[in-house]
Formats: C-alpha cells, sequence, structure tokens
C-alpha cells in the first residue's frame, strides 16, 4: 500500500467529475476524503446553506461510502485539521479545487505552510478562470468579449465517478453534521429546496429532458418559473458545472442557457481578480448612496408597496431562492430607485439565498447597482414595466403576494388604483415611485 492522500472538498460535493479526486486516485496510496466544518463560516451562513450542506455533507458520506471510501468530517481551522489527519495517516500530499474567493486564497496559503504538497485542479466552473485572458489585462472586465472568447476555449473531459475507493484502517468518520436551525443567519425558508448530489443528479436529467428545450423563450417567464432551479446544487458543487454544460450545450435550448453558465464563469474570473467583489466597489461610480433604514426594512420584508418588488423579496424568505429577473428587479430597485447602498441589499440575499456565493452573488449585485461590469452603469430599470413585460397577467404577484389574489389581470400590478385610489386594505402604498 503506497502513501495516503488527502483530498479536501470545499465547494465540490459530489463524486462526479472531481477532478482532485481523480488525481488523487492516480496516486498508488489510498485517498482519504475530508471536509473540514470552519466554525466561523458557519457562523455567518445562512440557514438555508447550513441545512442545504447538512443534506449535502450526508449524501457524498453516502456515495463515497457505497464505493468502499467514507468522508471524514472535522471541526476547526482547515489548515490545522488537514495538518493533524496527514500526520496521523502519514500523508504528504493534499488535492482541492481551486477558488476564487479571499478566504480560499488564505486557505491556499495555510495549507502551503504545513509543508504539504498542495494540487489545486479545476473543478468549480466550465471554464477555469485563468484560462481565458485578454491580451490587455489579467481579466476580462467585459461579458460580450469574454463570452466570445469562453467559446472558443476547448473544455476539458468530463471525468466519470470513481468505482471504487480505499481507505486507510482505523480513522474516525467524525460526527454528521446536523445544522442547528438556532445557529447562523436570516430564517429557514419553508419551500426551500433540499441538497445533495443525488438530488441535484435528478434535477439535471428533469432539467435536460424538460424544461431546457423551451429555456431561451422562456427563462425570464416569471409565473412560468421557466428555469432549471439548479443554481444551489452548483453553488455547493453536488453537480459540475462543466457536466451541466456538456449535458445542455447540444440540445435544444442549450445555447442560450450555456450561455448563462458562461456569465457564472465570467463573475468567478472577475472575483479571482478583484477579490474585494464582496465588499468594494469593482468601479468606483461616485455614486451618493443614503440611509434609510425604514425603507430598507420595508424592502426586506417585501412591504414596498411595489408588487412585482415584493412577490420577489416574498419568495426569497418563502424559498430560499428568487427567480434571476426579479433578483434583477428588486436589486435595482434599492439601489436605483431607493438610492441604498449595495452592501445592504446583497447583505440581506446573502443571509436568505441557498445559492448564495462570493463571486455570482456580489458580480451581480453591483452589475445591477452600476459599480461592476455592466458597459451601461446609468441603465434604467423600471419596475413597472418589468412587471408588465414578464408578468403581464400578474400571476407572479399574486402567487406570493397573498393580499392582491382578488384582483384580477395585470390590475394586480397597480393596487394603488383600486377602491377610488385608496389601495388595497392590508396592503401598504408605494414607498417611491414604481414607474408607469
Amino acid at each position: 500500500m503506497g502513501t495516503p492522500v488527502i483530498v479536501l472538498f470545499t465547494q465540490d460535493l459530489r463524486p462526479h467529475d472531481h477532478p482532485a479526486l481523480s488525481a488523487a486516485l492516480r496516486a498508488p496510496g489510498p485517498v482519504v476524503p475530508l471536509f473540514v466544518l470552519e466554525p466561523g463560516l458557519l457562523a455567518r451562513a445562512a440557514r438555508n446553506r447550513r441545512a442545504y450542506l447538512g443534506e449535502a455533507l450526508a449524501d457524498l458520506r453516502s456515495g463515497l461510502r457505497e464505493r468502499g471510501g467514507d468522508l471524514l468530517l472535522r471541526r476547526g481551522d482547515t489548515a490545522t485539521e488537514v495538518g493533524k489527519l496527514a500526520r496521523e495517516t502519514g500523508a504528504r500530499a493534499v488535492h482541492l479545487s481551486a477558488g476564487v474567493s479571499r478566504f480560499a486564497a488564505r486557505r491556499l496559503d495555510d495549507l502551503r505552510a504545513t509543508g504539504l504538497e498542495v494540487c489545486t485542479h479545476p473543478g468549480l466552473t466550465v471554464v477555469p478562470p485563468g484560462d481565458v485572458t485578454p491580451a490587455s489585462g489579467d481579466h476580462y472586465k467585459v461579458f460580450t468579449p469574454y463570452w466570445r472568447a469562453w467559446e472558443a476555449e476547448p473544455w476539458r473531459a468530463v471525468l466519470p465517478a470513481p468505482e471504487s475507493l480505499e481507505l486507510p484502517e482505523g480513522l474516525d468518520p467524525g460526527a454528521p453534521f446536523t445544522p442547528d436551525d438556532s445557529a447562523g443567519v436570516g430564517s429557514l425558508a419553508p419551500e426551500r429546496q433540499a441538497g445533495g448530489w443525488t438530488r441535484a443528479r435528478a434535477r439535471l436529467r428533469s432539467w435536460t429532458d424538460g424544461g431546457l428545450a423551451d429555456y431561451g423563450d422562456r427563462n425570464d417567464d416569471l409565473p412560468g418559473a421557466a428555469t432549471s432551479r439548479l443554481s444551489a446544487d452548483l453553488r455547493f458543487g453536488c453537480l459540475s458545472a462543466l457536466e451541466v454544460a456538456t449535458a445542455a450545450r447540444d440540445l435544444p435550448g442549450g445555447d442560450a442557457y450555456v450561455r448563462q453558465l458562461a456569465w457564472r464563469d465570467f463573475h468567478h474570473q472577475v472575483t479571482a481578480a478583484f477579490p474585494w467583489i464582496n465588499t468594494r466597489d469593482y468601479r468606483a461610480r461616485d455614486r451618493e448612496w443614503r440611509r434609510d433604514p425604514e425603507a430598507l426594512a420595508a424592502w426586506k420584508e417585501g412591504r414596498t408597496g411595489v408588487p412585482i418588488v415584493d412577490a420577489g423579496m416574498r419568495q426569497l424568505l418563502r424559498e430560499g431562492f428568487m427567480h434571476n429577473r426579479t433578483r434583477m428587479i428588486t436589486a435595482a430597485f434599492l439601489t436605483r430607485t431607493l438610492s441604498v447602498h449595495w452592501r445592504e441589499g446583497a447583505a440581506h440575499f446573502d443571509a436568505h439565498l441557498t445559492d448564495g456565493d462570493v463571486a455570482n452573488e456580489y458580480g451581480n449585485w453591483q452589475w445591477t447597482a452600476g459599480t461592476g461590469n455592466d458597459t451601461r452603469p446609468n441603465r434604467a430599470f423600471n419596475p413597472s414595466r418589468q412587471a408588465r413585460r414578464f408578468d403581464p397577467e400578474g400571476v407572479y404577484v399574486r402567487r406570493y403576494v397573498p393580499e392582491l389574489a382578488e384582483l384580477s389581470g395585470a390590475g394586480a400590478h397597480r393596487p394603488w388604483t383600486e377602491g377610488d385610489g385608496e389601495g388595497v386594505e392590508g396592503y401598504p402604498a408605494p414607498i417611491a415611485d414604481p414607474g408607469r
């Protein structure tokens, strides 16, 4: 038996298409799969993500055990726990997927300080962040030229899941992670999507067999909810972004869907170059932000009096998810109409979104706020016009705002015109101009 090799799982909680795991299996020794639960990260994680993580870890452990291995769970500082496990097993190398956040960079530095051989691999995106770069700089700042280069870049082959694993004897697998509902931030959504790679793969099959074909025409259809709902599966790596793109690209609707995966990759390469994306303006715009605690609270609770905004914010609280179109509508209302700083809104999203991550969540917030990668930083975003276009009969609004259930058709978007201009009882008047 050769020297054991540690595989550190991070945002890649799956056995399929896992380059770090595949590379470790090519070594002659047994493979030791590890996930470290960092108390500091867990304390500030959304309850919805903590719940998904617990399910994903249990599912991964089960999948590895079926193949003769296991998932070791440890609690503490990642590098410290990796070092302890290396001394216990005699491992001299650790493999992991390369991340793009500041935390991922610090973790990598700390792992290297242990003296172990640290091997990073692709695995979080379709095209690794550093593989597509412009001649004039370290990353693309605008999506369209990035998309052209991304399309021309060859993809690596999708890797199979291992048929079998070998684990050194005598290792304590560690207690399962059972999230405490009283810990974390935000609230636990009553209709949140459950996690794990087996559920994720079932969702992918259902998507490619069904909804994908109409994606190009219906991805902004709010009442139809015609999106894949794979965002949390991708965020936790229960699905490989490359495998999803490979499965979709040659199918009807695949081109439009794969373009969205390219947007995801775009934000990852931006974050790799600008890891402060979640705290600082990517582009300084000299915007004047205002503090308005009452308006911010109304926005968070879905009681702004603007139905399309309130519907989106209530979907977030109910499901730990929001349709991409209403993410833009609600973010634009906060930052452009109310002039409240994007960090305030992003923090609320981060407290509730199951799919929230640094690159995509904050990259999209800055794009919408005009401080990010949008080439039109003063883009208009009229909520009433958006509502009429993407929810013409008010179906989406009535689904999430029951106070307006009795209003017919597009009337659900104009409750302030009801009752001789008195509005709908129990529903607030708009806190700002909703547009016409």
